[in-house]
This record gives C-alpha cells, sequence and structure tokens, in this order.
C-alpha cells in the first residue's frame, strides 16, 4: 500500500504548527501583541491601497500568498508587495 505523500506533509505541517503555537506560548505577551498589531496595521494599509487604486492605478490582489506575507510580515509585508506590484 503506497503512502500517502499529502498525509505525510500535513502531519509535517501539524507539527510545525504545534512547535510554533508552543513557540509563542513562550515569546512575552508584549512581543506577540506587538506582532498581531503590526499584522493587523499591515493589512489596513494594503485595504487603503486598494481603495486608493483608482486614483494610483496599483491594485494588490488579496490572494493566500498576500494575506500570509501580510499577516507574518505586517506592514513591511505590504510595503514589499505594492512595491513588488509596482516593479513587475
Amino acid at each position: 500500500m503506497p503512502i500517502p505523500w499529502a498525509l505525510v506533509a500535513c502531519f509535517f505541517l501539524g507539527l510545525l504548527l504545534i512547535a510554533l503555537v508552543g513557540r509563542l506560548l513562550i515569546i512575552p505577551r508584549r512581543f506577540f501583541w506587538r506582532l498581531m498589531a503590526n499584522g493587523v496595521l499591515g493589512a489596513v494599509f494594503l485595504t487603503i491601497m486598494n481603495f486608493l487604486s483608482p486614483l494610483t492605478h496599483l491594485t494588490v490582489p488579496v490572494n493566500p500568498f498576500s494575506a500570509l506575507s501580510v499577516g507574518f510580515l505586517g506592514l513591511p509585508g505590504a510595503v514589499m508587495l505594492i512595491v513588488l506590484r509596482a516593479l513587475l
């Protein structure tokens, strides 16, 4: 019986998420709230930029990649997406 590789990938993803949650529980709350605020600020900035797209002619599509990069990197991630969209 062959091993379903999707199941193996999900298993390792689950282990990674458990390790990440464990790490977040060790990190002080102040740093955690700073990460959360940075992610929310990045999402708000990206939303404002998409609302201003008729003026700037620059839109950043909201897809899983952009959502993850803005959620993880925050405002610098949103700026990175806008710069990449402007250059490409």
